[in-house]
């Protein structure tokens, strides 16, 4: 596959008020899961060609030098700026060796996926876990498979996605949902959180991450109102209608699908605030007094 040039991969958190992640890691540039709302596509991140897999020029040798470095251990995030587990990590398993040498070094990791592949590398996020804290966050906004073919169409379908989790549960690693976005119009109804709420219980799961809305700016939201004009006709119309030139994109029920989704974790013993999923993964593992700042 093709490459580009990095100087640095495993870089310094400025706060760890995202899931207490002290550092993060982005193995790949671009992702192929094509996802119409990703944030990732907006001007500000200078990736050209965001579509296309690369992986980072002689990626392992940096990270095991950068770990090697680092004065004080910590969870590295993996999967903000593009998936980890993409098609081609498959062959590569450029993330399951750096998973290897954050086991060796005795890091920890907090994975962001929309594919089930994570499932392959259980054996060492349970590795991992013997001596640092493992997150897992698998994002399921739907769990109506036809309807994410429109909205993900190249990412694992939530059905499959609910598996791995089942899996992962299964096998004692820290495993949840990410319900985010949930975009207005499409996702923002009763019955959609409900669904996903409860399937992510019977699965095992420990928490729920909410956020009941889109954010949308520049390019991203030329390239989202295009994926709009294919594959749901009319609404982007809706969209400039209700937000206009709005970065933050809240559905207009919000409040009370916030309320709906607090009362359910609740009753299913499901985490949804921030500071409890942050000190119930990382317990046992020593300081677990962050600050946050959400």
């Amino acid at each position: 596959m093709q490459t580009v040039p990095a100087k640095s991969i495993v870089t310094r958190n400025r706060d760890t008020g995202w899931f207490g992640c002290e550092y993060n890691m982005n193995l790949y540039r671009g992702c192929c899961h094509g996802c119409i709302y990703c944030d990732s596509r907006s001007d500000c991140y200078r990736i050209e060609q965001f579509g296309a897999v690369r992986a980072k020029e002689d990626a392992l040798r940096i990270v095991r030098d950068e770990l090697r470095r680092k004065v004080r251990t910590g969870v590295v995030a993996t999967g903000s700026m593009s998936d980890p587990y993409n098609p081609f990590e498959r062959e590569e398993k450029l993330t399951r060796h750096a998973l290897e040498l954050l086991a060796a070094y005795g890091f920890g990791v907090a994975i962001a996926t929309k594919s089930d592949l994570v499932m392959r590398d259980t054996d060492i996020l349970a590795e991992i876990a013997e001596r640092a804290p493992v997150l897992v966050k698998l994002t399921i906004t739907t769990l109506d498979d036809a309807l994410a073919a429109k909205l993900e169409p190249n990412a694992p379908p939530p059905s499959r996605r609910l598996e791995a989790l089942r899996r992962l549960a299964g096998a004692e690693i820290f495993t949840g949902v990410l319900l985010m976005p949930v975009l207005p119009f499409l996702e923002d109804n009763e019955e959609n959180v409900l669904s996903v709420l409860r399937a992510a219980a019977g699965a095992g799961a420990r928490f729920v991450y909410a956020y009941f809305g889109v954010t949308l700016r520049d390019s991203q939201r030329a390239y989202f109102y295009d994926c709009l004009d294919g594959q749901f006709p009319g609404l982007r119309e809706r969209y400039a209608s209700r937000f206009g030139e709005r970065y933050d994109c809240r559905s207009p029920r919000a409040g009370k699908l916030m309320r709906l989704y607090q009362e359910e974790c609740g009753r299913l013993g499901l985490l949804w605030k921030m500071q409890d999923i942050v000190r119930a993964y990382r317990q046992g593992y020593g300081d677990t007094q962050l600050r946050f700042e959400i």
